[in-house]
């Protein structure tokens, strides 16, 4: 995958939900807000676009691609989420 193609998951969970997730909250809300509230408003958008396209993209191995490209410093299971359930959670906050 190019880091082009989902460049804004590469922030979120690079950055926001990296080893100092903690600068931007303690829980899944407080971060995406603080996402929400320091970058642009399309930035949000083309966010939810991303995961959509990562969706359709792994219809089958979606776990496994997951792992592959964030599993190094993220894990869904650590917030009590699957892989599919914490993409829904994400574009349900970000949509709000």
């Amino acid at each position: 995958m190019s880091p082009e193609q989902y460049s804004q998951m590469e922030q979120i969970f690079g950055a926001y939900f990296g080893e100092d997730f903690d600068l931007f909250g303690d829980t899944i809300p407080e971060i995406i807000s603080c996402y929400k509230n320091t970058n642009p408003r399309h930035y949000h958008h083309q966010l939810i676009d991303e995961i959509n396209l990562f969706l359709h993209d792994h219809p089958n191995d979606l776990d496994a691609a997951f792992e592959k490209e964030y599993g190094s410093g993220f894990d869904p299971k650590l917030w009590g989420h699957t892989t599919i359930s914490f993409l829904s959670e994400l574009t349900r906050l970000l949509s709000e």
